[in-house]
């Protein structure tokens, strides 16, 4: 194959000039992008005015100070959690709340929102003694700016969610599960990676039994009438956030101040991920394609610049290999500085895609079509002089043949 070098070597000409730009432009801005923003950010959790409760922005989250812990009894599958909160969006698929280090072998449980509808994930054990993921959607549970009050009973073998006191959906599971509600709280996002959830939490409480309906409508008869919730002992009651602090750093848990709610300075994530492994990264969602085809596209345009770069300006033995190294060497390199960053993921899936869209843009560069391309850019008036014995402008740009 031939390619096209210019005289006078390395940015001796327009058209090495505007390879090495381009390479240096493309290359900043992948770093850019792939590290953005640059620096941890602020914890966006303030208190609200005029009321109780905490508001959460964009990557803003509290944890607890310390674990909650089950029970080794049979019966602590039973369990029941309210919250009060209201979003700020209603298009946003992200985590309410979470718990970290749950003891028992599946992922642990959590409340999500996807868009008007509540996300409730949880474990169970099959008859064979495989832990699974159970999770079931309950719709129209939120609403714009407007505060729902949401409780979850679990059971043994089934889940219900009330809606304003009410019973909206009841969920069987297969198998058995326990120990749900242990483990150290996470609210306003995951605990293992950056889906925080935006908007306000006002109330909150766990307890360590399933309620009853008519339990549920009381609670919530007493929360929206601005009463105190009434802690009885046979409900089994473990936390109770009132949020009525107004300032500071510490969320009280009324009933354990080992489960104390700690608002951190600067937003974090409990245990962010390193080069996670392709299989633990893939989610069945268009969004994990959007990103893996993202991923791709945005080395393209590296492989080819910078195949241009070592075949044209300053040449070398292997300009395709050492391009498609150097893609891999800069992926590598974002992924384990975004293991930094609470706000990014590091995983081998873009190392896989990365390299992809490099090698794809090494072959972009060797095909026909470009290489006519960059034959036609090197005719650049500069390297037009006139031949003063023939009067006739002389092309001063040479061939030369890539190794």
């Amino acid at each position: 194959m031939a390619d096209i070098r210019g005289r006078g070597g390395f940015g001796g000409t327009w058209y090495a000039r505007v390879v090495t730009v381009a390479c240096i432009c493309v290359l900043c801005i992948i770093l850019i992008a792939g590290l953005w923003p640059l620096h941890i950010p602020a914890n966006k959790v303030s208190w609200l005015k005029n009321q109780n409760g905490l508001v959460f922005g964009r990557y803003g989250s509290v944890v607890s100070a310390g674990p909650f812990r089950g029970r080794d009894s049979a019966g602590d599958a039973a369990c029941s959690l309210e919250i009060w909160l209201e979003p700020t969006r209603i298009d946003q698929k992200k985590t309410i709340l979470s718990f970290d280090g749950s003891s028992h072998p599946g992922d642990p449980f959590s409340l999500q929102q996807d868009k008007d509808a509540l996300r409730v994930q949880r474990h169970n054990v099959d008859g064979q003694g495989t832990a699974r993921t159970a999770w079931f959607m309950v719709d129209g549970v939120f609403r714009d700016k407007k505060p729902v009050f949401v409780t979850v009973t679990l059971g043994a073998q089934d889940t219900s969610v009330y809606v304003n006191g009410v019973l909206a959906k009841v969920s069987p599971l297969l198998g058995v599960s326990r120990n749900n509600l242990t483990g150290r709280l996470v609210v306003a996002d995951s605990p293992t990676a950056s889906n925080n959830w935006s908007g306000q939490i006002l109330r909150l409480a766990i307890y360590r039994q399933q309620l009853t309906t008519a339990q549920v409508a009381q609670h919530w008869e007493n929360w929206s009438n601005g009463l105190r919730p009434a802690v009885v002992e046979n409900e089994g009651p473990v936390a109770l956030y009132l949020f009525d602090e107004g300032k500071g750093s510490i969320v009280h848990n009324q009933l354990d101040p080992a489960t104390d709610l700690i608002i951190p300075s600067h937003y974090s994530v409990l245990h962010s991920g390193f080069l996670l492994t392709p299989w633990r990264e893939y989610k069945p969602t268009w969004s994990y394609w959007q990103d893996f085809i993202v991923n791709i596209t945005g080395f393209i345009p590296l492989g080819l610049f910078v195949a241009a770069y070592f075949s044209t300006v300053r040449v070398i033995d292997r300009a395709r290999t050492a391009t498609i190294l150097l893609g891999f060497a800069v992926s590598l390199t974002i992924e384990l500085l975004q293991a930094y960053l609470p706000t990014r993921s590091s995983g081998m899936t873009d190392l896989f895609t990365n390299t992809m869209g490099t090698a794809i843009g090494v072959l972009l560069y060797s095909c026909s079509f470009t290489q006519e391309l960059l034959s036609k850019a090197m005719h650049d008036p500069t390297d037009l002089v006139q031949d003063p014995s023939q009067g006739k402008l002389k092309n001063n740009a040479r061939l030369v043949t890539s190794v």
